[in-house]
């Protein structure tokens, strides 16, 4: 019996895959000999959208999908929620599988990113698809929570400057109408964190999730719930954002009877999930925390003997591991507190307070095409909230790459506290950063520059580094690439360089994005980032890329965020760089393969580069388009098959000319 159904098909960070299962699930239902209408929700919007008459008419609903998709508009249907890669390797299975699908409750809402909770098959793969659902969960996170560190620390900076003077008991504010807008700024700090713990939560387990997140998030930094005076911080808030998410997992999979069901998602899983959390953060996990905070006060008090730079370089250490969390609450309060006493231990927490947001600040400034744009806008606020001694606004980047730049901002403050404590920098008030210099409550005011100075560059240029390395966001970039130098393409046949047809005779292929100068009949490379280093390369020999080292580096970028092998042997990698200065793509083939992590598991042989300046809106639009375009025509098999087979340059271009 010929069936109606409707798909949505979606990934998060980009549209390739989109298209792909989309035209999969196409193919498939066609030779079912059923009728079906995809909706795709790509990052150039939604296309192909299902009208309320599609979804009424239809006999059931596959939704392909690793980002959140609203589902309230299917109630009543029978639906099918995979990731976006079920639909593009099994979408017969799929089609068979969702006339016997669960009917959608109408309490039930949007449907959290398919991989990001299931079960998954042993192996590396599955490790790979849990590290990157991890990880999107917790850029979730960081994502929402930017606005909160932005707003809050900037309206507390320009109140401390507009309206603050020193005192002994610290930096006092006299107007009323300055300690509003102190106030107003600390409800945005305060906010922050139960943001990031409730967000990381719902990228888990959806709406359900968010109240025990953000409660969980909350608890955590309040240490008086669990006897401790700092809080857990940011740390303890991503740990409660991702137990709150697997625990709202694991309840939702309890059979429950039918009559409890439709209040489960907005009573029974909410409170449950929530007291459970609070209890086992305030009873379990808190006491930890307050007995580290105890034992690390007792520590600090017998360094005091010690000289001033091992004294200086621990404050520093403790200040810059957890910004504001219970080892950087127990440092400050032991230099707080001899400050009438000893000013020289809070001049050495004063110097190490301002560094891990101006050292992040100072990194997005020294190698901007590692960062994005998001992260690059916040690293301006970052050197505005440092100047005031916001230790809190280096947290985003922190909560989004821990191991490499908590140990960064630790070297840093290291080096901020040991130079201030070897050159005797004195501060009278509980307070950092260069404010406070600023308002004459330092001695020794040179050397506090210089301090804070050293310790900025130490910790940007070993993030930079470590970014570098490690392939910014978490990939692989190594030698020239890390260097920004462009690497040496390895040695391609002759016909790859060989003059073609004059340009006036060539086909127009890819919007004129790919030209004979950007192809690559045979590939030497055999691993991805050789690959990704050899067609970087090509493109900057064709003049449209200004440097190959960060080209590369903004591709394994965004190979880290979930790879761009499409499957049945195909790659597009594809990046928006400062480093490209107008919109090219680079093809190659590879007669043994390249392994890309692809959907399938097939090693890639035709392997597309697409590059596009990072500034340019028009150009990112054509950019989109290209990745879509290509995604759509690399389904026929015939269209494959005649690439692999075109004997030379031109033929290559002649078979490329039919994408549109």
């Amino acid at each position: 019996m010929a069936l109606r159904l409707v798909a949505v098909t979606a990934c998060p960070t980009g549209i390739a895959h989109t298209y792909m299962a989309a035209e999969k699930l196409m193919q498939a239902a066609e030779a079912a000999g059923h009728v079906i209408k995809v909706e795709t929700q790509g990052s150039i919007g939604a296309e192909n959208v299902l009208s309320e008459d599609d979804v009424r008419r239809a006999d059931g609903v596959i939704v392909a999908a690793d980002k959140d998709v609203d589902l309230g508009r299917f109630a009543g249907k029978r639906v099918l929620v995979v990731g976006v890669a079920e639909g593009i390797r099994h979408p017969e299975r799929l089609i068979a599988q969702v006339v016997s699908a669960p009917v959608r409750a109408p309490t039930e809402g949007a449907a959290p990113p398919a991989s990001a909770g299931a079960p998954l098959p042993g192996g590396r793969r599955a490790a790979g698809r849990a590290y990157r659902a991890t990880y999107k969960a917790l850029m979730n996170g960081v994502s929402y929570m930017i606005p909160f560190v932005v707003t809050g620390g900037l309206l507390i900076a320009v109140s401390l400057a507009l309206g603050g003077r020193t005192t002994a008991q610290g930096i006092v504010i006299d107007s009323g109408f300055w300690r509003s807008v102190h106030a107003i700024g600390e409800v945005g700090f305060t906010l922050m964190i139960p943001v990031l713990a409730g967000y990381i939560a719902y990228a888990i387990g959806d709406r359900a999730a968010l109240v025990p997140g953000m409660v969980g998030g909350w608890i955590a930094n309040d240490g008086r719930l669990y006897g401790s005076e700092a809080g857990a911080g940011f740390i303890g808030a991503i740990v409660a954002g991702f137990l709150a998410g697997w625990l709202v997992r694991w309840i939702r999979r309890l059979k429950v009877p039918a009559f409890v069901r439709p209040v489960m998602p907005v009573i029974v899983i909410p409170v449950v999930s929530t007291l459970a959390l609070g209890l086992f953060f305030i009873h379990v996990i808190g006491r930890p925390i307050a007995w580290v905070f105890t034992q690390l006060t007792g520590w600090l008090g017998g360094l005091t003997g010690t000289s001033a730079a091992l004294l200086g370089a621990v404050l520093g250490l403790m200040i810059a591991f957890d910004m504001g969390g219970p080892v950087n609450k127990t440092a400050f309060l032991f230099g707080a507190g001899l400050v009438s006493g000893n000013p020289a231990v809070m001049g050495m927490c004063a110097a190490a307070i301002p560094v891990p947001p101006l050292g992040q600040g100072l990194a997005t400034v020294l190698r901007r095409p590692l960062f994005d744009e998001q992260e690059r806008e916040t690293g301006l606020a970052a050197l505005f909230m440092g100047f005031f001694g916001i230790t809190e606004g280096a947290i985003p980047f922190a909560a989004a790459r821990p191991a490499r730049v908590i140990p960064a901002n630790m070297a840093g403050g290291a080096v901020a506290g040991a130079v201030a404590g070897l050159a005797g920098v004195t501060d009278h008030v509980p307070h950092g950063g260069p404010v406070v210099a600023v308002l004459g409550a330092v001695g020794g005011v040179p050397m506090f520059f210089v301090a804070v100075a050293v310790g900025m560059v130490v910790t940007a240029v070993t993030t930079v580094s470590l970014m570098a390395v490690g392939g910014g966001a978490g990939g692989a970039v190594s030698g020239a690439a890390a260097s920004g130098a462009a690497p040496v393409a390895a040695s391609a046949p002759a016909s790859a360089s060989a003059p073609g047809p004059a340009p006036a005779a060539s086909p127009l292929v890819l919007s004129g994005c790919l030209t004979e100068a950007t192809v690559l009949p045979e590939l030497a490379a055999r691993t991805k980032e050789e690959a990704v280093r050899e067609l970087a390369a090509l493109l900057a020999e064709s003049g449209r890329v200004r440097d190959a080292g960060a080209l590369v580096t903004a591709v394994l970028e965004r190979e880290e965020a979930g790879t761009t092998g499409l499957g049945e042997e195909v790659a597009v990698p594809h990046a928006r760089s400062s480093a490209v200065v107008e919109p090219v793509v680079g093809f190659a083939r590879s007669t043994a393969g390249v392994e890309w992590g692809a959907v399938d598991g097939a090693r890639a042989r035709l392997i597309f580069l697409i590059a596009v300046p990072e500034a340019d809106e028009s150009a990112d639009e054509l950019h989109l388009r290209l990745l879509a375009a290509l995604a759509r025509k690399l389904l026929d098999a015939g269209f494959r098959g005649r690439l692999l087979a075109a004997p030379d340059v031109g033929a290559v271009m002649r078979v490329l000319a039919e994408v549109r």
